[in-house]
């Protein structure tokens, strides 16, 4: 595996087999990358630009930012492990079979994209926007979930039964989502305000 160094991240950069590695990569503006079977470890990677970048068999670790930018990217058989990010915006993307473990995101924005096979694990999340995203498949294991927003989303064999979730927006876009009994519970409220029920004692 090659070593990279700041200055491979470019627009159009082609990366093949790079590795990086404690690296300061701020303000960096990769648009339209591709790395291919990379690794990022330990590395600041606060406003770095991955507008359009296609991140395939790749892996972060201990990855660092307080806003990283990547709309309409793709994100294909991707490890994401204890990354520290204030504001991941990622809309319009395509993500298939990511893994998310460990780590805080305080806001990931993937309003409008494609997610399918998206595990998260052992995470904390500010705020998790799914509004108007086609998602199937979608994993939480012993995950914080602040606020969750599925406003117009389609869900399909989304297993969120490892949420602990505190803030739900858009409810009538969780359909094909699997819940436990006691979220339903606290869901109750807005299911009934959803559908225009009438609660009364």
């Amino acid at each position: 595996m090659l070593t990279g160094d700041a200055y491979d991240l470019e627009p159009d950069a082609d990366l093949d087999a790079v590795r990086f590695h404690g690296l300061d990569l701020t303000g960096r503006d990769a648009s339209r990358a591709r790395f291919l079977e990379c690794e990022m470890d330990d590395c600041d990677v606060d406003g770095v630009v991955l507008d359009g970048a296609r991140v395939l068999d790749t892996s972060w670790t201990a990855v660092r930012a307080g806003a990283l930018r990547a709309p309409a990217s793709t994100w294909r058989d991707v490890t994401l492990t204890d990354l520290r990010v204030g504001a991941f915006t990622a809309f319009a993307s395509t993500w298939t079979r990511v893994t998310v473990t460990g780590g805080k995101i305080d806001y990931l924005d993937l309003r409008e994209s494609t997610v399918q096979e998206l595990r998260l694990v052992d995470v904390t999340l500010g705020d998790l926007d799914l509004s108007h995203a086609r998602v199937k498949r979608l994993v939480v294991v012993d995950c914080d979930v602040r606020r969750l927003d599925t406003t117009e989303a389609r869900l399909a064999e989304c297993d969120l039964r490892g949420a602990r979730l505190h803030v739900l927006e858009g409810v009538g876009g969780l359909g094909g989502a699997q819940v436990t009994r006691d979220q339903l519970l606290d869901l109750a409220p807005l299911l009934a305000r959803h559908v225009g029920l009438v609660v009364e004692d």
